[in-house]
């Protein structure tokens, strides 16, 4: 799933705030704080980061994201593992994410387009919960989910859009 916008800013202002890793939880209803682990201070491929999610139905748990991806300017992904084992197995395995996230920015006139995608699995997370205990509502948890996740997105990427056009 991925939503896109255009921003009128150039790709190097919209990929600063991008990466900033700890703009999505201002913008986003789940996600609530986030900060780079093990002295990092920035996206690098192999850097790790710890989110605090909150949701009404799930309650609160913390991730831990691997920058999975990193094309300056273009492109930054990551992988969300559940170190806690809230949903089974703790792991920090990127090839086990609960979800991927990425963010892709090209050039578009004088601004920029930007798209921000989602992916679940192959991990186990909280959808993988809902559709154990409820099989016969399958259609329903993902249709659900994937409506949270883009009202999400594009919550974001209207944030990002607002902070990048300021003073233009």
């Amino acid at each position: 799933m991925h939503c896109d916008v255009h921003v009128e800013a150039v790709v190097p202002r919209v990929w600063e705030l991008v990466t900033d890793i700890r703009l999505p939880a201002r913008l986003s209803p789940e996600l609530q704080r986030v900060e780079w682990l093990d002295g990092a201070n920035g996206p690098l491929v192999g850097a790790c980061f710890e989110g605090y999610n909150h949701h009404q139905q799930l309650g609160e748990w913390r991730t831990v994201s691997h920058v999975v991806e990193l094309d300056e300017h273009q492109v930054f992904a990551w992988a969300v593992t559940d170190a806690d084992g809230r949903y089974g197995e703790p792991t920090l395995d990127p090839a086990k994410s609960m979800a991927s996230w990425r963010y892709e920015l090209q050039a578009e006139g004088g601004g920029t387009r930007l798209r921000q995608s989602a992916l679940i699995g192959p991990g186990r997370s909280g959808v993988t919960l809902a559709l154990e205990r409820w099989p016969d509502r399958e259609e329903e948890i993902i249709a659900f989910r994937l409506r949270e996740l883009r009202a999400g997105m594009e919550a974001t990427l209207r944030g990002i859009k607002s902070l990048a056009e300021e003073g233009f």
